[in-house]
C-alpha cells in the first residue's frame, strides 16, 4: 500500500449510551477510548475509540440524529446500523479478542473458515454484537 492510497478514516456508530459503549469497546474489544472526559463534560458531541493509528469508531448518541443534515435523509440513518464491520487482526490478537468477549459473556458465533476478504482468504472468523446491536466480524489471515 502506498502513502497516498485510500484508507478508512472512521466509522460512525449510532449508540444509546456513548460512555457505556466506549467502556464495552475498551474492556471487551480492547480499543483505546478517546475524548470520554471531554464528552462527559459537554465539550464534544461524541467520544470515539481507536482501532489503529489510522482508524477510529465514533460513538454518536442517537440524540445527534436530528441534526444530521449534510445530505437529504441523513437524519433517518439513526438506528440503522450497517450489516457489519470486519476487524482484521493478527492470529494472537484474534484469539485474545474472542477470549475477552467470552470472559465478559458477550455472545459470539461459531468460527467460519476460508472467508473471502480484502486481503484474500481469511483462515478463521467469528461474529459478535456491541451493546447497541452493531454487528462485528473478527478475522485473521495468517
Amino acid at each position: 500500500m502506498t502513502d497516498n492510497s485510500a484508507r478508512l478514516d472512521h466509522v460512525v456508530l449510532w449508540v444509546r449510551d456513548p460512555v457505556a459503549s466506549a467502556d464495552f469497546y475498551e474492556k471487551s474489544v480492547g480499543l483505546e477510548p478517546l475524548r470520554i472526559t471531554e464528552f462527559t463534560a459537554g465539550k464534544v458531541s461524541f467520544p470515539s475509540v481507536r482501532l489503529n493509528e489510522e482508524t477510529i469508531f465514533d460513538l454518536a448518541p442517537l440524540s445527534l440524529a436530528a441534526g444530521m443534515d449534510m445530505v437529504p435523509g441523513a437524519d433517518e440513518s439513526a438506528g440503522h446500523p450497517v450489516n457489519h464491520v470486519c476487524l482484521s487482526l493478527r492470529g494472537d490478537d484474534f484469539d485474545e479478542l474472542r477470549a475477552r468477549l467470552e470472559e465478559r459473556a458477550v455472545p459470539v458465533s461459531d468460527f467460519s473458515y476460508d472467508a473471502f476478504g480484502a486481503r484474500g482468504t481469511a483462515r478463521r472468523s467469528f461474529y459478535f454484537r456491541d451493546p447497541d446491536g452493531n454487528v462485528f466480524e473478527a478475522r485473521h489471515y495468517e
